[in-house]
């Protein structure tokens, strides 16, 4: 299973950023999907994630009503849509899927992009 995320980028505060994420190799279907982000010197930190078809969705305290995650299984495809970004939300952003477990654990996901850098001016 190959995970490929893009999108990420150098935005003002206030903007908003779509990431995308393809998985290759497997069905999207019979993954549950995540994003996750991740500073220096800090834990990895859950963002968002999805189930199998987009029935349940579960987000960050810091991110809900601000982010917005979606999926295509015909596209292979899982999207993360980061509107009113701030400083703080600056990190390098990675999903990840995984076939059963805990939708905010990043221990429970299997496989992993290389994630990208997102970086929000003030």
């Amino acid at each position: 299973v190959h995970v490929v995320e893009s999108g990420g980028g150098l935005v003002q505060a206030g903007a908003s950023l779509k990431l995308s994420c393809i998985v290759s190799g497997a069905r999207l279907e019979d993954f549950m999907a995540g994003w996750f982000r991740q500073v220096p010197g800090k834990e990895r930190e859950f963002v968002a994630s999805i189930d199998w078809f987009g029935d349940k969705i579960w987000y960050g305290d810091y991110v809900r009503d601000r982010f917005t995650i979606s999926r295509d299984n015909a596209q292979s495809t899982v999207w993360l849509q980061m509107n009113h970004l701030q400083p703080s939300d600056t990190a390098v952003y990675s999903c990840a899927v995984q076939e059963l477990g805990a939708p905010t654990g990043a221990r429970d996901y299997d496989y992993w992009g290389q994630g990208v850098q997102v970086t929000v001016s003030s």
